[in-house]
C-alpha cells in the first residue's frame, strides 16, 4: 500500500519501509512522527507513521555573483538541513 504525504512544502509518494529525505524536522533522532496524508492507495484515509533515523545537511550549493569588467565577484555556499525519515508504517484507517 501506498500514499501520498505532505511535509515540508513538498509531497512524496511513499510505502512502507521506504526512506526518504525531507525537510527539517524539529524532533530527535529515533523519535517517531505520524505525517499529514494526502491520499492513499484506494483512496481510504489513512495514517503514516515513521521515524527519524538522521538530521544532516545536504549537498552545497554554490552561488557566485560577478559583474564584468568591475572586479565584482562573491562567492557563498548553503547547505539545506534535511531529516532522514523511514517509513514504518502505512495503514488504512
Amino acid at each position: 500500500m501506498f500514499a501520498v504525504i505532505r511535509t515540508g512544502g513538498k509531497q512524496y509518494k511513499v510505502a512502507k519501509d521506504d526512506k526518504i529525505k525531507v525537510e527539517k524536522l524539529e524532533a530527535n533522532e529515533g523519535d517517531s512522527v505520524d505525517i499529514d496524508v494526502l491520499y492513499a492507495e484506494g483512496g481510504a484515509k489513512a495514517t503514516v507513521t515513521a521515524r527519524i533515523l538522521e538530521h544532516k545537511r545536504a549537498e552545497k550549493v554554490v552561488i557566485f555573483k560577478k559583474k564584468r569588467r568591475q572586479n565584482y565577484r562573491r562567492k557563498k555556499g548553503h547547505k539545506q538541513p534535511l531529516t532522514v525519515l523511514q517509513i514504518m508504517d502505512v495503514k488504512a484507517a
